[in-house]
């Protein structure tokens, strides 16, 4: 039978389906999802279709979609949307026409027949954002040729988000060197405790805060107001704002001279 990929942000749901596809005689990588690296080993190896749950994080779902079907080794590959709100599942259809849609009860017949039926002209998209029409989010952000950006607290498959990236830049470990840090923030009482530490990497307007969205779902008690505020009142000045995607929001602050 098939290789697939699953991809779901709960663990104890994403082993529980594996479960069901393999009683249907496939063979499932369930494992945690990890950014760059799980991106890395998906063009290495492609597998037969890659099935993702649109329950929970259902933009982080499409963006990962986006960001397989602009690889060249991926781009042909089976993509599988499972459940998901109407409303959200929607606007995943719209950047995502020709991928295959299903609620888990029909799933087994929706993965067989995208298999045997691949996107032949599959859609591919000019950055995996939301959004992702006009500017893409590395040029958003600030990165450069040759530029690394460094992802702090930052939800499991937003590398995808970012889409491709300038010649020669990456994303680089939090401990590494970089030229861009993209700090999330979810509660003001890490904000307030880590923001002399994180402050360092606003050098030449180094340093992304971003914040959840109201209305995302997200548990926050983290404003646009309060990340100026307490910016300010750690010597830095913030001089950019933009919407990262549908659930995050960031200032981009340097330091004060």
């Amino acid at each position: 039978m098939a290789r697939l990929r699953l991809i779901h942000w709960t663990p104890a749901e994403a082993k529980r389906q594996a479960i069901f596809l393999r009683r249907a005689g496939h063979t499932v990588d369930a494992s945690r999802f990890e950014g760059p690296l799980s991106m890395t080993a998906l063009r290495r190896r492609p597998p037969d279709a890659i099935v993702i749950d649109l329950t929970r994080q259902p933009m982080q779902g499409r963006d990962l979609g986006l960001a397989v079907r602009q690889a060249t080794s991926t781009r042909c590959v089976a993509i599988v949307f499972v459940d998901g709100l109407p409303e959200k599942v929607a606007r995943v259809q719209q950047s995502l026409p020709d991928a295959t849609f299903t609620p888990w009860s029909r799933v087994r017949g929706a993965i067989r027949n995208a298999i045997a039926n691949p996107p032949k002209d599959p859609v591919v998209p000019s950055s995996a954002m939301a959004g992702y029409a006009g500017t893409p989010l590395p040029k958003k952000l600030g990165l450069k040729p040759g530029g690394r950006v460094a992802l702090v607290g930052a939800p499991k498959a937003f590398a995808a988000t970012l889409g491709p990236l300038p010649k020669d830049a990456r994303v680089v470990d939090s401990r590494a060197k970089r030229d861009l840090t993209l700090w999330f923030v979810k509660r003001q009482s890490v904000l307030r405790r880590e923001i002399k530490r994180m402050g360092k990497f606003a050098g030449g307007g180094g340093l992304w805060i971003v914040w959840p969205k109201q209305g995302t779902g997200i548990a926050t008690d983290v404003t646009q107001v309060e990340v100026r505020k307490v910016g300010l009142a750690s010597g830095l000045v913030d001089f950019k704002i933009a919407k990262i995607d549908d659930a995050w929001a960031g200032l981009r602050f340097s330091q004060r001279k």
